[in-house]
């Protein structure tokens, strides 16, 4: 039986089945293994790891700690309360505007990778050939949003870095808007966002793109680039200050286990904690040669759990507002048996999007695709209901090739 438990109780003897946590946040070779030594349960506590998943079976047990489906339930009702709120309302379609979306975050990408040349050149960032990528990004996400956040859920493995980082500029965009924040300060936290991973520049290929677990030297020489970002981005003159705050600190964690400066709550700024959320949302949801990306709706469960103690819990469930329960591009079950893939946002109930159904599970099929609206009734393009978000593993499906329907 699998069992959430605090790490504070953790003991000897007993076995770890998740860690709970990203893989670049914990010293373990594996995220399965017995403990049988207080020096593990110490590194466990010191990676700001507060929660874990053992196995009763494979060792001791708590009695009183509630099983992973339980917990599960808790967290799942709780993030039901968090989608009663309105969400901004979308200018054009989705139709109207992915293929605009599609050139805006090529272009990006294509900056980003010039930016990462040149800092490895000792070349300043040039603000120039910056503003009018975020620029763009910032109106399409006034467009539809939906568009650009559900293409950030497509990423290489070979190109993640670049990806990653106009991700995040999306999606600290998208979050300082639906926040309602002022243009000037989006602007420039969506700087932030898209140039907060310049010292990556620094960091050799080889550990970046490691297969494997991190050595510990290995490990410090990843953690020095915020530090080295901000250093880079210190030659421009024209980068102000919250750029500059968002790389130095984009890896704080409330509760002081974070990096550089290990920051506690009162000391990072709120768009610093913004831009941590997002990028952790982004690094977990992500495929990478180190690990599999797990689905973006069970991401933000996750986060919304690790908010306890890394986030802070108020910014985590404004963003999951912000991304919807059911993000743009999640995999979710119908109780009429049909899967489809989550396209756009209700205005008023998260819990209600409009999904492309594209596949039968009682007859394991592909069906013809077609657009659901689940806030109509019957007779209205609706009547139907989401049961669960999915895993496109289970079901050998890619729910991204669905994001329109022709």
């Amino acid at each position: 039986m699998l069992k959430k438990v605090a790490s504070s109780r953790l003991r000897v003897g007993m076995f770890i089945h998740d860690l709970d946590c990203g893989w670049m946040e914990h010293p373990f070779l594996r995220n399965r293994f017995s403990i049988t030594t207080e020096d593990e349960i110490r590194k466990i506590m010191a990676s700001g790891i507060r929660s874990v998943t053992i196995d009763c079976t494979r060792g001791l047990d708590v009695a009183d700690a509630p099983t992973v489906a339980e917990a599960e339930a808790a967290t799942e009702a709780e993030v039901a309360a968090i989608a009663a709120k309105p969400v901004a309302p979308l200018r054009t379609t989705l139709a109207e505007e992915f293929d605009r979306a599609l050139a805006v975050r090529r272009q990006a990408a294509g900056l980003v990778k010039t930016v990462m040349q040149d800092a490895r050149l000792g070349k300043a960032v040039e603000m120039d050939k910056v503003s009018p990528v975020v620029e763009n990004i910032t109106a399409s996400i006034l467009r539809n949003s939906s568009a650009l956040l559900g293409l950030s859920a497509i990423k290489t493995k070979d190109d993640y870095t670049f990806l990653h980082s106009v991700s995040v500029c999306t999606l600290l965009v998208a979050f300082c808007r639906s926040r309602k924040l002022d243009a000037a300060t989006t602007y420039q936290a969506g700087i932030g966002g898209l140039l907060h991973d310049t010292g990556k520049a620094l960091v050799p290929d080889a550990i970046l793109n490691k297969p494997g677990r991190l050595t510990d030297e290995e490990f410090e020489i990843v953690r020095r680039h915020p530090r080295d970002g901000y250093d880079i981005l210190r030659r421009s003159s024209e980068i102000g200050p919250i750029p500059l705050d968002i790389t130095l600190h984009h890896h704080e964690r409330r509760d002081g286990t974070g990096y550089p400066d290990r920051q506690g709550e009162h000391e990072i700024s709120e768009l610093a904690q913004m831009a941590a959320i997002v990028d952790v949302y982004d690094a977990i949801t992500a495929d990478r040669c180190y690990h599999k990306g797990i689905p973006a709706a069970e991401a933000l469960r996750k986060m919304y759990e690790w908010s306890k103690f890394h986030f802070n819990p108020a910014l985590t469930q404004e963003f999951m507002r912000c991304v919807g329960i059911y993000p743009i591009g999640t995999l979710v079950l119908l109780e009429s048996g049909r899967l489809a893939v989550v396209v756009e946002p209700h205005e008023t109930s998260l819990l209600t999007p409009k999904v492309n159904v594209f596949y039968s599970t009682k007859s394991q099929t592909y069906i013809k695709p077609e657009t659901v609206d689940l806030a109509r009734g019957v007779g209205f393009g609706g009547a139907d209901k989401i049961v669960r978000h999915e895993s496109p593993d289970k079901w050998q499906v890619d729910p991204l090739r669905f994001l329109q329907v022709a």
